[in-house]
């Protein structure tokens, strides 16, 4: 890991436990650190990027009549970032057994994310949104990183839910537990 790699990395460990530790002090009605977040009920931003698995790009419209779960996070191999990501995969039966897709987003690179999988075991797919403009989409743009945000969308392609200042090692409980009010509403 070179010089850049390890001050990037640096960057990105302070820059997650400064939003972690700012997020909930914010007031509700302040303007989000990543802009403004797309509409609930409305139709998500649509994305194309691409993927880990060397397949190519995934297009959010793939998932459509499926549940999908997007998300952002600032940086493989960081801490925060590793932790969520295991604890998504842990969940990943579960998601499945909800007919929900787990989708990760940062900028990082292919090759990164093909190597934070491997290392990880993960079996979601990872995108790279090197140029931020999907994390731009979601309010989810603090350059040069994407934010840790996640959201919800249903079958139509709806969002339907969104988290913000998250905190890695509850994160995908809380988003399970809301996907199962969601689809409990039909």
């Amino acid at each position: 890991m070179g010089y850049p790699m390890v001050f990037k990395s640096l960057l990105s460990l302070l820059l997650t436990i400064c939003l972690t530790v700012a997020m909930p002090l914010l007031p509700s009605h302040a303007t989000p650190l990543g802009g403004p977040l797309p509409a609930l009920e409305q139709p998500a931003p649509a994305f194309t990027l691409p993927t880990n698995t060397g397949d190519g790009a995934i297009s959010l419209a793939d998932f459509r009549g499926q549940w999908v779960v997007a998300y952002f996070y600032p940086q493989d191999f960081t801490p925060g970032c590793t932790l969520e990501a295991r604890r998504f995969q842990v969940d990943l039966p579960k998601y499945q057994a909800r007919q929900a897709q787990v989708v990760g987003i940062s900028v990082d690179d292919v090759d990164s994310h093909a190597e934070f999988c491997d290392s990880e075991g993960l079996k979601f797919p990872l995108l790279a949104d090197t140029d931020g403009s999907v994390s731009k989409a979601y309010g989810a743009w603090l350059a040069p990183l994407s934010l840790r945000h996640t959201y919800i969308i249903d079958p139509n392609g709806n969002l339907k839910a969104i988290f913000t200042g998250v905190r890695p090692a509850i994160h995908s409980t809380e988003v399970l537990a809301k996907l199962d009010e969601l689809q409990a509403k039909g």
